[in-house]
């Protein structure tokens, strides 16, 4: 994107905390190309301003980021069944929030009905953490929960712990699906 306070828009998939299996939107080639059931999934953000270079570079992991699946899937279920109980409409189960057939007297028209979510951009959201440093080139910032960190194989977080120009500071966000609860977790930058 070009503005640093930019929304990301999602369209028609709502956020995601992982990748599941059963999503419907994922190919059945993705799905098959190996076992799994759920895999993590990392929103990667860049900023740069027109006509520049890439100036910033956020990732961060899904479960930091986005709830858990259940509270996106509770609102498009009550959509669905409130369109359902609309008297004399033909709706049609879809990927998208779903359909409604022969909507005219002739029975013709249909209506597509989609979701076109958005979220915040990391940068805003993690504001209270992390700010860019302006004089820089390029800055990269990266949140990963604490317990997921402690996943990584030791020569990975070796990589990240001995080098001199990566910092990495222990923080605590607000828990995607309990913002009363906090999630300890590493951000990890780097400028040049």
């Amino acid at each position: 994107m070009e503005s640093e306070n930019s929304k990301l828009a999602l369209n028609s998939s709502h956020p995601k905390d992982k990748l599941y299996r059963d999503d419907t939107r994922i190919t059945d080639t993705c799905k098959n190309c190996e076992k799994w059931d759920i895999k993590d999934l990392i929103y990667v953000v860049g900023v740069a301003p027109k006509d520049t270079k890439l100036k910033h570079l956020w990732l961060v992991y899904g479960d930091c980021y986005a709830a858990n699946q259940s509270v996106y899937k509770r609102i498009n279920s009550q959509i669905k069944s409130g369109i359902e109980e609309i008297p004399d409409v033909e709706f049609h189960t879809s990927n998208e929030l779903g359909r409604v057939n022969s909507v005219d007297p002739l029975g013709i028209t249909y209506l597509r009905i989609r979701g076109m979510w958005g979220i915040e951009n990391p940068m805003k959201v993690y504001s209270n953490i992390y700010s860019p440093n302006k004089d820089s080139e390029f800055n990269l910032a990266a949140l990963v929960s604490t317990y997921k960190y402690n996943s990584f194989s030791k020569k990975s977080k070796s990589s990240i712990e001995n080098n001199i120009n990566i910092n990495m500071k222990n923080v605590e966000i607000k828990d995607p699906n309990n913002p009363a609860k906090l999630m300890k977790s590493k951000l990890i930058t780097f400028s040049l």
